[in-house]
């Protein structure tokens, strides 16, 4: 289980940034609040389960402050993941079942709501950068990225 989380992890943050960039391609877009709000509310949401896997406090009145640019949201992105890509490498099988959050979940469990979260709301970005003209990134599925497994940029 660990290995494909593991692998889950890294695919969402590769896929993250191939977003980010594509989204950067193209300023009505880069430039959009929607895009803003939206990748804002992916990374509040994944940088409060790191809290909860790494035991941190989550200030939520400061985590709601929207950056004002794309390039503050990709900057919180990369500090999450490389905080999260670090953890879950040192990782082990037995850490997956580690009560978190208060709520009777495990580590695991709000491992895969991080995942299958983000997923769905990549899945809209892609979709709002069609209608705003851009040229979404081909090939963002786990299955393809499981052939070269990139990292992210």
């Amino acid at each position: 289980m660990l290995a494909l989380l593991q692998d889950l992890l890294r695919h969402r943050a590769w896929a993250d940034s191939v977003l980010l960039k594509a989204i950067r391609r193209h300023p009505a877009a880069a430039a959009d609040a929607d895009f803003r709000t939206r990748f804002h509310h992916i990374i509040v949401s994944d940088r409060y389960w790191l809290s909860q896997n790494l035991d941190l406090p989550f200030d939520l009145e400061k985590e709601r402050t929207i950056p004002d640019s794309l390039e503050g949201i990709a900057a919180l992105f990369q500090e999450a993941h490389t905080r999260e890509l670090d953890w879950i490498s040192q990782a082990q099988e037995s850490d997956l079942t580690r009560p978190i959050g208060g709520r009777g979940l495990s580590v695991v469990q709000g491992l895969m709501q991080v995942c299958l979260h983000s997923q769905g709301h990549r899945a809209q970005c892609v979709l709002r950068l069609r209608e705003l003209g851009g040229t979404p990134p081909p090939g963002l599925d786990f299955i393809m990225w499981l052939k070269a497994r990139p990292a992210p940029d």
